[in-house]
Formats: C-alpha cells, structure tokens, sequence
C-alpha cells in the first residue's frame, strides 16, 4: 500500500469540522463556499455534438478513462448523425501516464470551456498528490461558469476538495469509501455505481463508466442511442445509479438467506458504536442463538468475530488512506482503548497497527484531514 501525501506544502488546512473552514493558499485566504447558482449551462443545440471533456490526473484509471470515452465514440454514426465530440487535458498539457504505466496523448492543458461542455475529471492511484492547487482552482473556475463536472474513480476526492460536493450525494470507488467518509462527513456517501446530484455527477470507475455514460447517453440523446452504444460495448445489462457497486453477501456467497445478509448490513451501518449480538439478532428477528447458528452455517463463524473483522478491515483502511491518529481511528471503529484495539488488530493480521506497512494491500487513497466543506478563491 503506497502512502501519499497531501498536497505537500502547497495547502495549509486548519483543524476541520470547526465551523467555517479556514484553508490558507499561499498568502490568501478562502473561506467563501462555492456558489453555484451564479450560472447555468444552457441547452445544446438540436444539431450540435454535445461535447465531454476529460481532465486526466496523474496515475489516472485507464479503464474508467476508456470505457467513457468508448462509449461517446461508438455512438457516433448512430442515426447518421456525430452525436459527441471529446477533448483530452491534463493539468500541463503533457501526455499523462496511467496507473498501468501507459502513457496517454492530450489535446491541450487547463483552458477554458465552453459553457456547454461536460467535463470529467479522471483520478486513480496517489489522487492527493495529483490533486494539485492548479486543478483545483480551474475545476472550481469552471463550474462557477455553469460546465456540468464529474469525476470517475478516485477523484470524487478532487471535486470534494474543490468544493463542488458539499451537502450533495456523490460515489467513490468502495476501496475509498471508509477513508471519504471520515475525511469528507459533509458528503452523502453512497456505495453505488454512480451518482448524480444537480450539476455534478460522480462514478466508482472501472466498468461502472460504461453505465454512467449509457445513463447520461439516455437522458440526453434518448433511448435508442443508449441502447445501440450498450450492443456495441457488448453490455447486455447496464446498472443504473440504484446498483450497488459490490456483490451482496448473498450473491458472493452463493447463499439465499436474507436474515444473514440483514446482520451484515445492521454491523457495517454501525461501526463506530457497535451493536451487541444480542441486538443484531433482534433487529432481524432472530434469537441470539438462530444467528449464530446463521453464521456459523453460512460464514464459518461467530457473529461476534465477523463483527470485529469488520471494525478492524475499516481500522486498517482508515491507516492507510487517511492520517488519522491510531487513537482516532480506535475509537472510529468502536475500540474502548488502544490496549484492546492493537490485541484485536495483532490477532487479526499478525501484526500490531503501529508495525503494519501495508506491503501486501494494493496501492490506495492516502488523504490528510482534508476540509468537509471546501472552498473557492474569494
């Protein structure tokens, strides 16, 4: 697991959740929350390609980045007629490497956008690092000239540090969730595809691109033109903003119990003061010893454990994706004390949390305390 920092030197934040953020830039200060009101995209033209932007970062996903940009291609021609037009950014105008190690062509660097054009911020690997203040300021820039915004994959993170998600509903990747949620609670986190909220719209990546850009494809073309880009992609069953992003316990499991998958849902909804099995059972409509027969059948455990694997796996997210104290993140997850905390946590991985590098995770999201609520130049 690579840890990343944040922005480096460049942003100072001050102490968050503490009434109105203070973020220092340089030597001015911003604490005015970004209005959006103050323009509105205005219709395309019947006849006119609506046109997407991409902004790559860094380490961008190539697949999130592809699987959208495929799906504008191919339903070009359809109804002979260029339904999308599309340009290619990154934050200097150089080609971009992927988090794959390929490198991608660009058409320009941050320029101005049309009104009318759609933009999609593309994020992957390290996205703290690649989030940098230059990005931030165009992004915000933009939208407060009406531009539609979006991100796939990991730069959710980069639009809520722009101020565009406050208060909003918005997705991120399921590898980012715990680590978004603690860093951003003024964001209503879903653990879905894609999300749409107003102007902005936010995607899990990976092929969950293809289902937001057959969504977008619909309302904004109709259905025919959706549907022929979905044949093309060979995409028999797109998802709407509904879908989970993961497989239900049931699904992965191969199982059909409800009740099991109910006491799953209750102990992940309640981490940070966690229930007692006694209670889980209850919720459910279950005796203590029903669910644990449940659990044991099904899952080769006891309720008690699967809880605690839980609190712990959302423990070690948050180590290495945020930099959060081990005190923080103790009582986070519903740990009374650090003492409990590490003996759960060495009986679990091996290894007390204060010797755990990570090196057999995959790369992931490493944020700071970054602001709930972001701002924009004054």
């Amino acid at each position: 697991m690579q840890h990343i920092g944040f922005l480096q030197d460049q942003i100072l934040a001050l102490p968050r959740y503490a009434g109105s953020l203070i973020v220092l830039h340089g030597t001015r200060v911003m604490t005015q929350a970004l209005d959006m009101s103050r323009s509105k995209a205005t219709p395309v033209g019947k006849d006119r390609p609506r046109r997407f932007v991409f902004l790559l970062l860094g380490e961008f996903s190539q697949i999130s980045f592809s699987c959208a940009l495929e799906a504008l291609r191919m339903a070009n021609g359809f109804g002979d007629r260029k339904h999308f037009e599309w340009r290619v950014l990154s934050c200097d105008g150089e080609p971009v490497k992927a988090s794959n190690g390929l490198g991608q062509m660009v058409d320009g660097g941050l320029e101005e956008l049309d009104r009318q054009d759609t933009l999609i911020v593309c994020g992957g690997d390290n996205i703290a690092t690649h989030t940098t203040p230059q990005a931030l300021n165009w992004i915000r820039r933009e939208a407060r000239r009406g531009v539609r915004v979006g991100s796939v994959a990991s730069a959710t993170y980069t639009l809520a540090l722009a101020g565009l998600l406050k208060g909003k509903q918005a997705t991120v990747h399921w590898d980012f969730h715990n680590a978004m949620a603690e860093v951003f609670p003024g964001i209503d986190l879903l653990d879905r595809v894609f999300a749409i909220d107003g102007q902005h719209f936010t995607c899990a990546g990976g092929a969950a691109s293809m289902d937001l850009m057959l969504y977008l494809i619909e309302r904004d073309h109709g259905r025919d033109l959706a549907n022929h880009v979905a044949e093309k992609m060979v995409y028999s069953a797109p998802r709407s903003p509904h879908h989970n992003q993961r497989l239900s316990l049931q699904l992965r499991a191969g199982k059909r119990s409800s009740k099991l998958s109910d006491a799953v849902e209750i102990m992940n909804a309640n981490i940070e003061a966690p229930l007692t099995p006694t209670e889980v059972a209850t919720a459910v409509g279950l005796s203590s010893r029903q669910l644990e027969r449940l659990f044991r059948k099904h899952l080769g455990t006891t309720p008690k454990t699967h809880y605690t694997g839980l609190r712990l796996r959302k423990a070690r997210d948050l180590m290495f994706q945020t930099d959060m104290k081990l005190s923080e993140i103790c009582f986070a997850c519903g740990f009374n004390s650090q003492t409990h905390f590490s003996k759960a946590y060495r009986a679990v991985f091996g290894v007390s949390p204060s010797r755990d590098d990570g090196r057999f995770e995959p790369a992931s999201l490493k944020v700071r305390n970054a602001p709930s609520e972001a701002i924009t130049m004054a």
